[in-house]
C-alpha cells in the first residue's frame, strides 16, 4: 500500500484486528459528541458517528487513508452506547438476558486529501442465553463491561453470556473486516492482495 492507514479509534480491539490481518495503522483519535436524542436509527447513527470521527481526525494529516468505526448495541429500538457506570451496565445486560439484539458498526474511510468518503454499516444479530443477577453482577465486577457498546465483549468472558451469533463475528468485536474491504475496494485496495 502506497498510502498511510490512519485508525481513528483509540479502540485496543479495532486496532488488534487490523494487526491480525497485517497492518500497523497510525493511531489517531477525534473527540466527537456521541448523544443522540429519542427515537434513532441505528444503522443511520453508527454510520454518522463513524462519519464524524473519520471527518475530525482528517485535518490532523495531510496525506492518508482514514479509517473510523462506531459500534452500537440496539434492542427493540432502544440504542445502547458504553454504559456510564456499573449500574448502568447491570442495567444493560439485564435487558439483554434471554433476548435478541443487533451490533452494527457504521464504518468509514475518508481519502485525504481528496475528501473522497465512504460509509457503510456491517449489522449482526446476537442472542444471549438467560442470565441470573449473579452472573451479571460478577461480569460487570470483572471490568469488561464500561468500554463496550451494550456492556459486553464477545471477545472475553462475554463469549460466555453468547448463545449464538448470525452474521460477523469481526463486528461484534467492532470492526467487520470484510465489510472493511469492500469499502476499500473504492479506493482499490484488497486488503488480501495489498502488502502493508
Amino acid at each position: 500500500m502506497d498510502k498511510t492507514i490512519i485508525l481513528a479509534s483509540a479502540s485496543p480491539r479495532r486496532l488488534e484486528l487490523m494487526r491480525q490481518i497485517g497492518i500497523d495503522p497510525v493511531v489517531l483519535t477525534g473527540e466527537i459528541e456521541e448523544n443522540w436524542n429519542g427515537e434513532v436509527n441505528g444503522k443511520e447513527l453508527a454510520m454518522d458517528l463513524a462519519r464524524r470521527k473519520a471527518q475530525a481526525c482528517a485535518n490532523k494529516i495531510k496525506d492518508g487513508i482514514i479509517i473510523s468505526a462506531d459500534t452500537i448495541v440496539q434492542i427493540e429500538n432502544r440504542i445502547l452506547g458504553k454504559p456510564q457506570d456499573a449500574e448502568q451496565a447491570v442495567a444493560m445486560l439485564s435487558a439483554l438476558s434471554g433476548k435478541a439484539h443487533s451490533v452494527i458498526t457504521g464504518v468509514a474511510v475518508l481519502e485525504c486529501p481528496q475528501g473522497k468518503l465512504v460509509v457503510d454499516y456491517e449489522e449482526t444479530q446476537v442472542f444471549f442465553r438467560e442470565l441470573s443477577n449473579e452472573e451479571i453482577r460478577f461480569y460487570v465486577n470483572q471490568g469488561e463491561s464500561l468500554d463496550k457498546a451494550g456492556a459486553y465483549g464477545i471477545q472475553g468472558k462475554g463469549a460466555l453470556l453468547v448463545e449464538k451469533i448470525v452474521g460477523d463475528y469481526f463486528n461484534v468485536v467492532g470492526l467487520p473486516l470484510q465489510k472493511l474491504n469492500k469499502i476499500l475496494a473504492n479506493f482499490n485496495i484488497n486488503l488480501l492482495l495489498d502488502k502493508a
